[in-house]
Order: C-alpha cells, then sequence, then structure tokens
C-alpha cells in the first residue's frame, strides 16, 4: 500500500510540474538589467520592470557572464550582486508579487565581450569546462532564486558577405587561401557536441531541483550547424529563437532592409548576404519563418518553439544617392544618428521611433505599414537637396507587427513570443499612454 502512495504521490509531482500552463501562450519578457545605466527617460529600473509583469508569462534577467575558468559570473557585479543594488534577490523577489511568473538567468547574449580564445567554445570541449561551468551553476542557484538558466550561448555569428569589385573580389580569395579574416571555427563539430553534452548534463543537475532550462539562439548565428534540435529538445523547457536583426547598419552598412521579416521575399531579404555559406552549412534561416521550420523539421515540438520580436529599430544614413521612395532594399551610408535617449547610432527604442512618426515633431518620418504582415513597416525620412541634410530610413516593429508575429506564432502551433527587451519598448506610454504596447500587441494575439 505504501509503495503504491509513493507512486501515486511521484505521478502528481511529474504531473503537476510537467504541465506547462502556457504551453502556446508565453510571454517570455527579456530584461537587460544595464539598461538601468541610461540617463533621462531611458533609465530602466526594477519598479518599470514590475508594470509589465501582468503581461508576461517568463522573465529573462540579462546578463551573466563566463569567466576565464569557464565559470558562470555575473556580468555586473555592482548592479547584480553588490550591496548597492543586489538586483538578483530583487529580481527574483518579485515572484512574492507575481507568484506564477518564471524568473530565469541568462547567460551571454552577446554583452560578454569577445576574447581571442572564445571561451564560449573551448568551455565546451572538454568534460573539466563543462563540470566546472554546471557546478557553478549550482552554487549560484543556491544562492539566489531564479526558477532556471538559460544559455544564449556567445557561438560565432556567420559573415556578412561585402559588396566588392572583381579586383577586390580577387584579393578577398587570396586573403582567405592566406589565412586571413574573421574567426572561422574549425571544430565546428566539436562544439555542437559539446554543447549538446552540456544541455545534456546542466539539465541532469537541475531536474532533481525542479530548475528549468532554456536555450537562445543570438542573430546570425548558424543553428544547423550549432544546434542539434534532436538531441536538445528532450532537455530544454524552450529554444527562444532571435530571428530579427537580419539587416544592421553594421552587417550591412551600405543597404537597409526589413530587419525582422516573418517571411523571406526575393526583392527584400535574400540569404542575409552571407559570405561564403555554403563553407559554414547555412541554412538560409534569414526570416523567422525559416527559422523555425529548422527546429520543426529537426524534431523540436512547436510548444518548445518561442519566437523573439525586438522593440527597437535599425537605423540607416540616407544620402543623395538612396532612392526617394523608401522602399527597400535601399541604397545608404551606415548607421542612422543616435538617439537622444538610448544614444547608439543605428539603434532607437520604440518610444524614440514613435515620437517622430507624430504630426508636429521635428525630424518627422514618413511611416509605411505592412499589408502584407509578413515583413514589418518602415519609415524614412529622404536626403534633402537643396540643403544636403542626410536622411535616415527606420525598420521597426510596431504594436501592429508584433501582432503579425504573434499570429504568425499560432497559426503555426509554435509556444509564443519572446520580447527583446523590455527596456526598449514604450515602457514610460509615451505615445498613446498605453505602456509596454509592444508586448500587448503581440500578448492580445497569441
Amino acid at each position: 500500500m505504501k509503495a503504491l502512495l509513493v507512486i501515486f504521490a511521484v505521478l502528481y509531482i511529474h504531473t503537476v510540474f510537467g504541465v506547462d500552463p502556457h504551453e502556446h501562450t508565453k510571454v517570455v519578457c527579456y530584461w537587460n538589467s544595464t539598461a538601468y545605466e541610461r540617463e533621462g527617460p531611458a533609465k530602466f529600473q526594477i519598479e518599470n520592470v514590475r508594470q509589465a509583469l501582468s503581461l508576461c508569462t517568463h522573465l529573462i534577467y540579462g546578463y551573466a557572464h563566463i569567466n576565464s575558468d569557464f565559470e558562470i559570473v555575473s556580468g555586473s557585479p555592482s548592479l547584480d550582486t553588490g550591496s548597492g543594488y543586489s538586483y538578483y534577490k530583487l529580481a527574483t523577489q518579485l515572484k512574492r508579487s507575481f507568484p506564477d511568473l518564471k524568473i530565469y538567468l541568462s547567460v551571454g547574449g552577446n554583452s560578454d565581450p569577445y576574447d581571442e580564445e572564445h571561451k564560449y567554445l573551448v568551455l565546451t570541449e572538454t568534460a573539466e569546462g563543462r563540470t566546472k561551468f554546471i557546478n557553478s551553476v549550482n552554487r549560484l542557484l543556491n544562492d539566489y532564486d531564479f526558477d532556471g538558466i538559460d544559455l544564449a550561448w556567445q557561438f560565432p555569428p556567420v559573415r556578412p558577405k561585402k559588396q566588392r569589385s572583381a579586383l577586390g573580389s580577387f584579393w578577398h580569395g587570396l586573403k582567405k587561401k592566406l589565412g586571413y579574416g574573421k574567426f572561422k571555427d574549425e571544430k565546428e563539430q566539436e562544439h555542437r557536441d559539446g554543447f549538446t553534452i552540456l544541455v545534456r548534463d546542466l539539465k541532469t543537475q537541475l531536474r532533481p531541483r525542479f530548475k528549468s532550462l532554456t536555450v537562445t539562439v543570438l542573430p546570425h548565428v548558424n543553428a544547423s550547424v550549432y544546434y542539434d534540435a534532436r538531441l536538445l529538445a528532450p532537455n530544454i523547457e524552450a529554444v527562444h529563437i532571435f530571428a530579427f536583426d537580419q539587416k544592421t547598419p553594421e552587417r550591412s552598412a551600405k543597404e537597409a532592409d526589413f530587419p525582422a521579416p516573418i517571411y523571406g521575399s526575393y526583392g527584400h531579404v535574400v540569404d542575409d548576404n552571407i559570405d561564403n555559406a555554403q563553407s559554414y552549412g547555412y541554412v538560409g534561416d534569414d526570416n523567422i519563418d525559416a527559422s523555425a521550420r529548422y527546429w520543426l523539421e529537426n524534431g523540436t515540438p512547436g510548444s518548445k518553439i518561442v519566437i523573439g520580436i525586438p522593440t527597437y529599430a535599425r537605423t540607416w544614413k540616407l544620402t543623395a544617392d538612396s532612392q526617394i521612395s523608401g522602399v527597400p532594399p535601399i541604397e545608404t551610408d551606415g548607421p542612422g544618428a543616435p538617439g537622444p535617449q538610448t544614444n547608439e547610432p543605428g539603434l532607437l527604442s520604440y518610444a524614440e521611433v514613435c515620437a517622430k512618426l507624430t504630426e508636429h515633431a521635428a525630424g518627422r518620418l514618413r511611416r509605411v505599414g505592412d499589408p502584407s504582415k509578413k515583413y514589418g513597416s518602415y519609415a524614412y525620412q529622404s536626403y534633402n537637396a537643396d540643403t544636403g541634410a542626410e536622411g535616415i530610413w527606420v525598420g521597426y516593429e510596431d504594436p501592429d507587427t508584433a501582432g503579425n508575429k504573434a499570429a504568425f506564432v499560432k497559426s503555426k502551433g509554435l509556444g509564443g513570443v519572446a520580447i527583446v527587451d523590455l527596456s526598449l519598448d514604450d515602457f514610460r506610454g509615451v505615445c498613446t499612454g498605453d505602456t509596454y504596447p509592444i508586448v500587448r500587441g503581440a500578448k492580445y494575439k497569441l
């Protein structure tokens, strides 16, 4: 009789903890804690996070780093664990007000400076490196009550293709033969296998503690090279696919295009301008649909696939050589001017974009919507031939395009959306009076 009671108890626990109440309606909200360091209206504090949490099912705190000993460490010690703020503790205490919310700590996220040794790759190569990392995660979870860990692993991105003359192409080919150029991972298969083992072994440690494990695929990382979807799926709760920033002013300075399309188009997005794509085995996942299909076709349940939606715009500078109409792809000359709040060339928060769309705004942008519901909105101000003032082209998300992405997620039976990130949405409600309009636009279409 006692044995039966034990069996029933185990089954009950498995049922309670194994069923995801948000199987297809996840709203995973990323919080880049360093947004606290912005000045003025862009400063993003924990109270601003609290205001969003009724809309989120999961909160991902970013980002932790790894040190040279392959241990997880705080990315911003004075903010995360210091006596003045201790955001790790304050973040997990949010569950007192939102008991159904799951709060994870994310590692990497392209916030950890790259080094010559490529520590995220080297860590995966040996059992010793993987064990050091896993043991350090266990120690961190003993100190802080996160519900799980998210691995936003910093695999090397595929390289953007540069526009070259015939002579330039010849010289580029010669340099490649001589070994010059950006980093090329010569141990791709080894790093793929090592990461798979890392995920398996880490999940083995987390499972008895009822802690979750998720994976974030960063932009421009070739999923077909570094992620063995069939072997990863049983050991993760979700894969968050950052299928955006397909075009950025840093990677594609001379041509602006939609940064986060749902579908590819012959006229708009072709292949992300990947240089020597075949040598990387690149699958062409330059849009949301292609990215999701890779994971679905390789055995990942749809409910575990979460699609990233950016809350910010990518911007390019328009010159006398740019077309008047603004229709992408369009010839450009590097990043657009920084916004007054985010102060980063080539990037605007949604609040900064919508402020420029109002009728009487200085430097007003002309908005072009997305009736096809495939590519996204854009806005522009043409180059002024009379004054020589440069123009700007802006590819951005708004509540409607975020809703279109959520509708795509729903139609494909996927797991939900990931909002990247809260601090770049209109968290003060200056556009329409509603805070977090992009989060809302996505959530209400799931």
